[in-house]
């Protein structure tokens, strides 16, 4: 015999015969139960709003962007060059390992509150939703195949436009922004940048509009990566039904984004731990007076997220060495880099040698080394630079010793520095070379040799 239980608006039919996830008893409901105003649902769409501001603004506040025709690297106001490949590298190595770091210590949240693909994917499908909802209201009288496709018409067309906009903004990050635009108003399909632009385009267009969460379980590659990184600690959704009260209204299937059922395991490749189920289990168990079935929980076995009985580092991941050690390599290297990049000097000035001829005599009797210079501002604003010299009775042959660089501008140049004959006793003689930058009053220092003929000193 079936029985009746009314359950978020809906009547749903619980059959007692069913055995595993049914009560034996149908539970009291509670008529005066409120949901929680801040819930996983809500804290994800702030989250998203955020994310989609900050992929927006990233590129344009050069916060994060390699411009490929300038050959320049920008990272947190940073601007890096390409022969500062090095500097690049440790810089993306350290945003991957903290997204991995993150992988380790709290599972799928990545996916579920801050991969890109999740959110314009969940945007899409809900921006059909609300259309179509319009669409069946304001035009009851229509035919369902004349819906259908005003509906289409809409949701493609919105999408289009959604497309070129976040395609630009892509491609923002590896061309100058400016000329991107220049690029776009122009419908310049020819340049790299144009091209570039119409490919993902059509690209983005083609995922939010029909893909969507299918790239996660057949393309991705991260979630088969967390499956490899995650331990018993790892943060998860997982299903508890100690005392089997489960009403089996499956409220938390139909929430699912990825058509999974929790109950079945917490380790599934489709789920991307956004909370949606806990939230879904929480409104239905919570008019019954019980709690929630489904928790983020530390590992299959461990507490639940937010048990004041754990330690305060526990509670956040510091679950055990491992974690602890991951979370100060990730400190000292967040340090280490930010320090090596304060003691950055905007201006760039490197002075070596020219030794493919060792001395030059000259016609008024001197003799003359060979040096080359570069100076590369890599600032935002124009500069000057001074040389200086402590080796005795030398010159240095420069048109000005007020060398302009402007921002941005990169300067190679060979100069000579000449001694009157036997004005040094040594053959080899060392000596420095001082370049101060103005404005930022930044010095270097070169160590650098002279050399002499040999028959001068005898």
């Amino acid at each position: 015999m079936d029985a009746e239980v009314r359950i978020d608006d809906k009547t749903e039919i619980i059959e007692k015969t069913k055995p595993a996830r049914t009560r034996k008893k149908l539970p009291v409901v509670n008529k005066d139960f409120k949901l929680e105003k801040y819930n996983w649902h809500i804290l994800r769409r702030i989250i998203h709003v955020v994310c989609f501001a900050i992929f927006v603004a990233l590129p344009f506040f050069d916060i994060m962007r390699f411009d490929i025709p300038k050959q320049r690297f920008y990272f947190v106001g940073y601007e890096f060059w390409i022969n500062e490949f090095a500097t690049i590298f440790f810089s993306l190595l350290f945003l991957m390992f903290i997204i991995t770091a993150m992988s380790m210590h709290y599972g799928r949240v990545y996916c579920g509150y801050l991969c890109p693909q999740m959110i314009f994917s969940e945007a899409a499908i809900n921006l059909e939703d609300k259309i179509k909802t319009f669409i069946n209201k304001k035009f009851p009288k229509q035919t369902l195949n004349a819906r259908h496709w005003m509906n289409r018409i809409a949701v493609y067309s919105i999408l289009g436009i959604a497309s070129v906009f976040l395609a630009f903004v892509f491609i923002s990050y590896f061309v100058e922004p400016r000329d991107l635009f220049q690029s776009l108003i122009s419908f310049d399909i020819v340049t790299a940048g144009g091209i570039a632009g119409a490919a993902v385009t059509l690209i983005t267009f083609a995922d939010f509009a029909f893909l969507r969460q299918t790239f996660c379980t057949t393309v991705c590659p991260y979630g088969y990566l967390q499956g490899i990184l995650g331990d018993n600690d790892t943060l998860v959704v997982h299903y508890r039904d100690p005392k089997e009260i489960c009403v089996e209204c499956n409220k938390c299937v139909r929430v699912c984004h990825m058509g999974i059922d929790i109950r079945n395991s917490p380790y599934q490749i489709e789920c991307i731990h956004c909370g949606e189920c806990v939230d879904a289990c929480k409104s239905i168990m919570g008019k019954f007076g019980e709690e929630t079935l489904v928790h983020y929980a530390w590992g299959e076995k461990g507490e639940l997220l937010g048990d004041k009985k754990a330690k305060w580092y526990q509670r956040i991941g510091l679950r055990d060495i491992k974690r602890i050690a991951v979370f100060a390599i990730i400190l000292i290297y967040g340090v280490a880099l930010f320090t090596a990049f304060s003691m950055r000097h905007s201006m760039m000035v490197t002075i070596a040698p020219n030794r493919s001829t060792l001395y030059r005599i000259g016609d008024d009797g001197n003799i003359y080394n060979t040096f080359r210079m570069t100076l590369a501002n890599r600032g935002k604003k124009d500069s000057t630079v001074s040389l200086s010299l402590n080796l005795p009775n030398a010159k240095m042959n420069l048109p000005s010793n007020e060398i302009a660089v402007k921002a941005g501008e990169s300067i190679q140049q060979e100069f000579e520095i000449s001694v009157p004959v036997k004005s040094l006793e040594l053959e080899v003689n060392h000596f420095q070379i001082t370049a101060i930058a103005k404005p930022e009053d930044t010095k270097d220092t070169f160590e650098e040799t002279f050399i002499m003929p040999v028959e001068t000193n005898k």
